[in-house]
C-alpha cells in the first residue's frame, strides 16, 4: 500500500503546484488588462519634434575642404613615386603562332570540313530515295484510271523495261 499512498501524495503535490501557477498567471493577466485600460484613457503621445538639421558655416566648410585637400595631396605624393615601374605600364608583347602550330590548326580545319562534306554527300542519296514515293504516286494514279487504260499503260511500261528477247540458235 505504500506505493498507492506515494502516488496519491505526488498527485496532491502536483495539483497544489499547478494551482499556484494558475494563481500567478491570473495575477499577470489582471496586471496586463489594467495597463491596457490605463493606456486607452491617456491621450495619445505626440511625436517628438524633428531634430533641426545642422548647417555648417562657410568658414567651417572652408576648413574641412582644406584639410581634405591636404590629405589627398599626401596620398598622391606617396603614390606618384613608385620604387619600380609597374608591369602594367609596359605593353604586353604580342604572342605569335609557330609554324608547327599554324600547320596543326590548318590540318584540323581540313579534317573538320572533310567530315562535313562527307555528311552532306551521305544526305544526298537519302534525298534521292525520298523522291521514290513520287513515282509510286504516279502508279497509284494509273491504278485509279479505268481498268482498260491501266492495263495498257502497264503493258507499255513492261515492254519498255523488258530486255530484248534473244533467239536461241541450235548448237552446231
Amino acid at each position: 500500500m505504500p506505493k498507492s499512498q506515494l502516488t496519491t501524495e505526488i498527485l496532491t503535490a502536483a495539483l497544489e503546484g499547478f494551482e499556484v501557477q494558475k494563481k500567478r498567471l491570473e495575477d499577470q493577466i489582471a496586471e496586463l488588462k489594467a495597463t491596457l485600460s490605463a493606456e486607452s484613457t491617456k491621450p495619445a503621445a505626440s511625436p517628438e519634434p524633428a531634430k533641426r538639421k545642422r548647417t555648417l558655416s562657410a568658414a567651417a566648410r572652408k576648413l574641412i575642404g582644406a584639410a581634405q585637400k591636404k590629405r589627398w595631396a599626401n596620398l598622391k605624393k606617396t603614390s606618384e613615386i613608385p620604387s619600380q615601374p609597374l608591369a602594367s605600364a609596359q605593353p604586353k608583347k604580342q604572342r605569335k603562332f609557330s609554324a608547327a602550330g599554324k600547320l596543326a590548326i590548318r590540318e584540323a580545319a581540313k579534317r573538320r570540313w572533310a567530315k562535313v562534306k562527307a555528311a552532306q554527300q551521305a544526305a544526298e542519296p537519302a534525298a534521292a530515295t525520298k523522291s521514290a514515293p513520287k513515282k509510286t504516286a504516279a502508279k497509284k494514279a494509273a491504278v485509279k484510271a479505268t481498268p482498260k487504260k491501266a492495263k495498257k499503260s502497264v503493258r507499255k511500261k513492261v515492254a519498255k523495261t523488258a530486255p530484248p528477247a534473244v533467239e536461241a540458235t541450235p548448237a552446231q
